[in-house]
């Protein structure tokens, strides 16, 4: 179970730091990331990190957000700065990770929304 926090209604230019912690029996955790959706958009990458320590980030986002993680507390953060309006969506976070019993699959948060005010 992946729970988010730290999503609000923040202005152009501000900040906010989402937060994901995983719970229960994880036995590898192969990426952990973040996604959004906006209304009536496709849901689409923002920023994951893999177990190697790369990351990849959505162009519309590279110089202002920043995906972290503490593998030790099974949790992912994504530091977003100098937010616009068209960030504006519900961000969900993933985690591709195995649990003792079964393969690798993704699992999701339950969403947090973001508002950027113009």
């Amino acid at each position: 179970q992946l729970q988010a926090s730290g999503g609000g209604l923040v202005q152009a230019g501000g900040s906010l730091r989402l937060s994901c912690t995983a719970s229960g029996s994880i036995a590898y955790i192969a990426a952990m990331g973040w996604y959004r959706q906006a209304p009536e958009k496709q849901r689409e990458l923002v920023a994951v990190g893999f177990g190697g320590g790369s990351t990849n980030y959505a162009d519309s986002v590279k110089g202002r957000f920043t995906i972290s993680r503490d593998i030790a507390k099974k949790t992912v953060f994504l530091q977003m700065n100098n937010l616009k309006p068209e960030d504006t969506a519900v961000y969900y976070c993933n985690f591709q990770l195995r649990t003792p019993w079964g393969p690798i699959e993704a699992h999701w948060g339950q969403g947090t929304q973001v508002t950027v005010s113009s």
